[in-house]
């Protein structure tokens, strides 16, 4: 019975493409960027034969044309445990914890992904999903009125929290059924211009921080920005004024390499939305917000616990050195220092391979011979290796994206508190670590090929 369900990645699929649809009607800038990027993508993929080649052969190419990930901020523990349930539908689960009080933005943060090689290469869609942290707000008064707030929305729709629960009880959904699951889910992303506040409660949600006005004042958590992804990311900031679009002015992330690492982010500044507050007779007030904004990213390889702790060392020296102004103004001066600290991190993928720095995905290379170990097989050539994608994400670089579009105006510090056992309580599961995923990802690549190359030897 189960093959007349339709799969996981066939509903996460149709999700990702309607979110698309639906985000670029909204942000007609968003097409723009998806035309810039696509051509900078086909650019780029003609220019590098060999890049071109090794995505083919390890089917990665076919996935970036479809890739995004998109973000959104949820307002209470409830509303984050359900949002897994509906995830869960779609094969995404949590991976990753992310702590962004450390950058001054009062939340606590997932990635909702799919985890498995087949399921990444048919549609890798990732939403970075963000819990408030009510306990951050330092004025009393306000913290339990926006509780309040929060507490009388509902931001799935009955016919939503029916599917999922028809899907956890039947084990799946059928052709019609998903279909309704995807337009259902979908008005839970989308963007309402009339707020739940009025307008002196905004404004006093906005002055203890941007995000939580974004968060609290509106039915519902309005995807703020949807993201592809660029084979290069430098190209796209270039040429993103020609296409009448600001791009932020750096880069997030680690520099331009040879060998790209971790992530690299950019974006255009946040929309500013006309919405309406409604008065105490009832009526309706004109107004605006600024959250939703277009951002861009390049995935490199990801990285073991030691090329992590390698590049958050040199990260943080080139930060002691120049911190990034939010105007620009030492943009140059900030991108020759992270170069120039960043040369300590090798940037070819044999040598990142042999300094442990990162994880690579090994696979035959159809030559014969005879070796019992890795290390053998490569260097006689029976076996090749290849990066393994980054498909999580940076605190510091979201908290940078953040930060340039809502804003650099004083709103209250938070103090650094990671509270992992609080999110995933809120959550109701643990998530998945990532270092231990990509590292099981490698060793069973590896033990293939040492499998195969045993069968091989054993028939001659």
């Amino acid at each position: 019975m189960a093959d007349v369900f339709r799969s996981p990645d066939q509903i996460r699929s149709a999700f990702s493409a309607a979110m698309s649809d639906m985000y670029r009607t909204e942000v007609p800038a968003y097409g723009t960027l998806m035309e810039l990027v696509s051509t900078v993508n086909e650019e780029t993929l003609a220019a590098n034969p060999a890049l071109h080649e090794r995505l083919d052969a390890t089917d990665s190419l076919s996935r970036i044309t479809e890739e995004r990930h998109g973000a959104i901020r949820l307002g209470l523990p409830r509303e984050l445990a359900m949002m897994r349930r509906v995830f869960a539908v779609m094969g995404m689960f949590p991976v990753g914890y992310y702590d962004l009080s450390t950058a001054g933005v009062p939340v606590h943060s997932t990635a909702f992904r799919p985890v498995g090689d087949e399921s990444l290469k048919r549609n890798p869609f990732r939403v970075f999903t963000s819990l408030l942290r009510l306990d951050l707000i330092a004025d009393a008064g306000l913290r339990e009125e926006a509780r309040a707030v929060l507490e009388a929305r509902e931001i799935f729709t009955p016919g939503a929290v029916a599917l999922v629960e028809k899907a956890e009880r039947d084990g799946g959904l059928k052709a019609d059924d998903a279909d309704r699951f995807v337009t259902e889910v979908l008005e839970t992303f989308r963007w309402h211009d009339q707020a739940i506040v009025s307008a002196d409660m905004y404004k006093r949600l906005h002055a203890a921080h941007r995000l939580v006005a974004d968060v609290v004042s509106f039915k519902g958590p309005h995807i703020n920005h949807l993201t592809p992804r660029t084979l290069d990311i430098d190209l796209v900031q270039a040429r993103m004024p020609a296409y009448g679009i600001a791009p932020k002015a750096i880069v997030e992330g680690p520099p331009t390499r040879q060998c790209p690492i971790l992530l690299r982010q950019t974006s255009f500044k946040a929309l500013e939305e006309a919405v309406s507050f409604k008065a105490e007779d009832g009526s309706w007030q004109e107004g605006s917000h600024t959250a939703r904004f277009g951002e861009i990213e390049q995935r490199g390889i990801a990285l073991t616990p030691k090329g992590r702790a390698l590049y958050d060392r040199l990260l943080d020296q080139t930060r002691a050195r120049i911190v990034p102004a939010a105007d620009g103004s030492n943009a140059s001066a900030y991108e020759a220092a992270l170069a120039e600290v960043f040369a300590a991190f090798p940037d070819g993928w044999n040598e990142i391979r042999k300094a442990g720095l990162g994880y690579f995905s090994y696979s035959l290379t159809g030559k014969k011979g005879r070796a019992t170990d890795i290390e053998t097989a490569i260097a006689e050539g029976l076996v090749q290796f290849d990066p393994l994608v980054y498909e999580d994400f940076l605190p510091v670089s979201a908290a940078g994206i953040f930060q340039s579009n809502l804003g650099d105006d004083a709103t209250q510090e938070f103090t650094a508190s990671p509270n992992q056992v609080m999110f995933e309580r809120d959550l109701g599961a643990s998530v998945l670590d990532e270092f231990a995923h990509y590292a099981g990802i490698e060793k069973a690549s590896i033990d293939d090929c040492l499998m195969a190359l045993g069968r091989l030897a054993a028939a001659e």
